[in-house]
């Protein structure tokens, strides 16, 4: 059996090569991300150094720091333990957070999301045409079981499908995996791995080969666009660091608005800093899908928040998007 211990060795590894958890004066930034094209307004914001652009425009020397893991439980651990200062994840894992550190000297919020982009559940398995199909023999791939935003879609799905209070009918077939491995997994059809819920372009990747099929969408589970993936930091950080959050904040909405008029550049920058074997101009397709729209704004995110409130997998039901995400992004028309 694939192991669920990958995230937690990967943890150790990234966590060991960053600065220890110290408090530390303007100027230092350390950003830990995950896998997809979504990541890409990052990789332009590191390719560009535009953090270190707009920190000079506020008279700041930015030294960025940047680490890589898989899963959100890995992700909010980082952030926690004081060793990273901006994390990416899910809505899932990220509400989680925000719901545990309400109010506390540690409270989350959003800095912005990674773009509209739907995550497909994709499988080998033939036989499997809905959620309904799949059988103990079947194993779902998915970036952290129980909390990553796959898993929370796989159970929206698994509400919808079985009924109330069957949410997590599926999650007993669900392993933790990397998105890159959990392809790598599924098309080699040599491991327990039979399904995937994924994101782009490892769902693209794996679309080309003619066994795969699309089971769902999760634009098909919540009823039309919406934005996964968030970019978020402690409130204590944007306090204690105002000029180095602004710098960060400044580039972020500056790739993300370049990634979305620049996509064959995009493309290219993303094979680049990935060191990804694919063809740009694959990748290039791939950030072009009519579906996929780069914005900093959260679109659909109170959707989530309403599931989780409703299954009782966080305590405060936030009365608007607003109340988990920094002022910057509230002149917004988020949702």
């Amino acid at each position: 059996m694939l192991k669920r211990g990958l995230a937690a060795g990967l943890l150790a590894a990234v966590l060991g090569a960053l600065a220890p958890a110290h408090a530390h004066a303007e100027g230092t930034i350390r950003i830990v991300e995950q896998f997809g094209t979504l990541y890409t307004p990052f990789h332009v914001m590191k390719e560009q150094k535009l953090i270190e652009k707009h920190g000079q425009a506020l008279g700041l020397d930015i030294k960025v720091e940047w680490a890589k893991l898989s899963g959100g439980s890995a992700v909010n651990d980082a952030l926690l333990s004081g060793n990273v200062d901006v994390a990416a994840a899910g809505i899932g894992p990220f509400l989680t957070l925000w719901d545990r550190t309400r109010g506390t000297a540690n409270e989350v919020k959003i800095i912005g999301a990674l773009g509209a982009q739907p995550n497909y559940l994709v499988t080998s398995n033939p036989n499997v045409k809905t959620v309904k199909d799949f059988t103990k023999a079947d194993k779902i791939a998915l970036p952290a079981v129980g909390v990553s935003v796959q898993a929370r879609v796989l159970q929206m799905a698994a509400q919808q499908a079985f009924g109330p209070g069957k949410e997590k009918a599926l999650d007993e077939l669900t392993v933790t995996l990397p998105h890159p491995d959990a392809t790598a997994a599924l098309l080699s059809g040599s491991t327990e791995i039979t399904a995937h819920l994924s994101n782009a372009p490892f769902q693209d990747q794996a679309l080309k080969d003619p066994k795969i099929h699309k089971v769902l969408s999760s634009y098909d589970v919540l009823g039309g666009p919406v934005t996964p993936t968030f970019v978020y930091s402690t409130v204590r950080f944007k306090k204690t660091n105002p000029k180095t959050f602004q710098a960060f904040f400044d580039a972020f909405r500056e790739a993300t608005a370049w990634v979305d008029a620049h996509k064959k550049e995009a493309a290219e920058i993303y094979v680049k800093v990935e060191k990804s074997k694919l063809d740009p101009a694959f990748v290039a397709e791939v950030l072009s899908d009519p579906q996929v729209k780069y914005t900093l704004t959260p679109l659909g995110s109170q959707k989530f928040a309403n599931f989780l409130a409703d299954i009782g997998a966080i305590k405060n039901r936030p009365a608007s998007w607003k109340d988990y995400s920094f002022d910057d992004l509230h002149s917004d028309p988020g949702s």
